[in-house]
């Protein structure tokens, strides 16, 4: 009996984990606890297990180096910067500013303000990166208009709850940060290589807003014209928009011969702070160059994406790590709260607390990790866990089914974090040692973990917005109407089609591992088809050197 469980100690070790994370104990404890108890019964049973089980007590000492190892990791400095910014500019009513603006651009059309709920959704994610603001913010303020409008509280629901957690994998995003971390790859790459899959998401989303805007548009009606505050004045937009792009050119023009390969980036700036600098001051001084709708879309939308230009920008063209342009990004953060008369001690304050308490969670969790993976690589768990994976039916496709379909399930009672600290250090070494790009498939892990927070009726999302959705009926202070309120049963039904788009975008992602693998460029090296031919001799300096295929 001794033999028997010295030999199978990685999968009791790992069964007993998922026993504590179902009772409910915390996860950094659970971790921590269960690496150390089995750290004990291993350097007991190791006599018995016929080399199976590679511990003792000398090792313990080992345990210091790994924890300060995660302490002194730079990378995840990242985190801390980046929730900084996202808290300080969702205080500061940039949300709110948002979804009235767009609110009111898309507010003609039928659909508009899904349509404007999906588009600021998508711009929070890469500004804030933070789900529960981003569900919160949008359910203050736009699931009331939705409701006043008559939109259906199915669909309000879902596009609200699935706009918000864009947050997950729409870069700088927290989760591909700690993926990068895990699987031991840049952050960089994990950013470009998300970029378009995110970006298609959001499609996905517009896609089925305006399919059902056909099929059913009694569900998702038009603003009134007496719900226009801002009134017309997208032509003037467009001749805005149209002025900018003749400024960038110009400015592309006179920079080409001096920046080269930067040119166009700056020249985009040039235009970009051109028309936003005449906007501000035909606001001020009231020239009247400018409709009030156009003033607002500019004002409100170009900060916030100068501050995606400016983060993404810098860490894309190599001019700063992750966390320079997370610290850079803070710093923006608080700019732009400063410049809009928001900036006070309790913002700051309230931003400083939060993220502290999710640093605090972040790293206990990363923490008990250690602890666990100490006791578990010496019980060979690394092992039985690549021997379990290898061994499936398909190959490399069965590999990518099964853990996919495990992390969906694993999402019903794990979030995000958890699952990249304790599911990818298992089979992040699997897929690396079965040829399969990381990049990719760290990818394709956060966008299914993006499914966490959409399962009914465990989803983080549903929650966050089950908070803020009215409860009673309540007299709109607008149209004078009663407002019935929305059930938890409507929201789940909601969020059931925008999850199986989340799905569907999984499958893309597994057929055409192109839309992240771009990210390598053309000048990427195959190793296994490198030719190295070294010069003969007293060759000229043209003979020889290296051959790529």
């Amino acid at each position: 009996m001794i033999h028997l469980i010295a030999e199978n100690m990685a999968p009791i070790m790992f069964s007993s984990l998922v026993v504590f994370l179902l009772i409910g104990y915390p996860v950094a404890f659970s971790l921590a606890a269960n690496g150390l108890f089995f750290f004990i019964i291993g350097v007991e049973l190791a006599p018995y297990s016929d080399g199976a089980i590679n511990l003792s007590w000398p090792l313990l000492a080992a345990l210091p180096d790994r924890l300060w190892s995660v302490m002194s990791n730079e990378t995840l400095l990242a985190i801390p910067f980046f929730t900084f910014m996202g808290l300080v500019l969702e205080r500061s009513g940039m949300a709110e500013d948002l979804l009235e603006t767009i609110g009111q651009l898309f507010g003609p059309i039928r659909g508009g303000l899904a349509y404007a709920v999906i588009f600021v959704g998508a711009l929070l994610a890469a500004t804030t990166g933070v789900v529960a603001a981003s569900v919160i913010a949008m359910g203050l303020v736009s699931l009331p208009i939705m409701l006043r409008y008559g939109y259906d509280r199915r669909l309000a629901s879902g596009v609200i709850a699935a706009s918000g957690t864009l947050a997950q994998i729409i870069p700088p995003s927290l989760v591909l940060i700690v993926l990068a971390d895990q699987l031991g790859r840049s952050v960089g790459d994990m950013y470009a290589g998300a970029l378009v899959p995110s970006l298609m998401l959001v499609g996905l989303y517009v896609l089925y807003i305006f399919i059902l805007s056909i099929l059913r548009p009694a569900s998702m009606p038009a603003f009134p014209k007496e719900a226009r505050t801002l009134g017309q004045g997208a032509t003037s937009l467009v001749v805005a928009l149209l002025a900018m792009l003749g400024i960038a050119y110009a400015a592309h023009r006179v920079l080409s011969p001096v920046l080269h390969g930067h040119a166009g980036i700056w020249s985009v700036t040039a235009g970009v702070v051109a028309v936003y600098l005449a906007t501000v001051l035909d606001q001020r001084l009231k020239l009247g160059l400018l409709s009030r709708l156009a003033q607002q879309v500019i004002i409100v939308l170009i900060p916030p994406l100068g501050l995606v230009f400016l983060v993404l920008g810098t860490i894309f063209l190599g001019i700063a790590t992750p966390t320079e342009g997370g610290a850079m990004g803070a710093v923006g953060g608080l700019a732009i709260a400063a410049f809009k008369g928001r900036l006070s001690f309790g913002v700051v304050r309230s931003a400083l607390e939060t993220t502290t308490r999710l640093s605090a969670f972040v790293m206990f969790i990363l923490i008990g990790a250690r602890v666990f993976s100490l006791t578990f690589y010496g019980v060979d768990g690394h092992r039985w866990v690549e021997h379990l994976l290898s061994s499936l039916p398909g190959g490399t496709t069965g590999f990518l089914i099964v853990v996919n379909v495990m992390i969906f399930f694993l999402a019903f009672f794990l979030d995000f974090f958890e699952l990249a600290f304790i599911i990818i250090p298992l089979i992040g070494p699997v897929a690396d040692k079965m040829g399969i790009d990381l990049i990719w498939f760290g990818v394709l892990i956060a966008v299914n973990m993006q499914t966490s927070f959409m399962h009914p009726p465990f989803g983080f999302s549903l929650f966050f917005l089950r908070s803020v959705a009215p409860r009673a009926p309540y007299v709109d202070k607008i149209t004078g109407r009663r407002i019935e309120p929305v059930t938890t049963g409507q929201i789940y039904r909601g969020a059931l089609p925008f999850l199986a788009i989340q799905i569907l975008m999984v499958a893309i992602l597994v057929f055409f591992p192109q839309l992240v693998t771009h990210y390598r460029g053309d000048k990427h090296v195959d190793p296994q088809k490198a030719e190295f031919h070294l010069p003969d001799a007293g060759g000229g300096a043209g003979e020889g050197g290296l051959n790529f295929n």
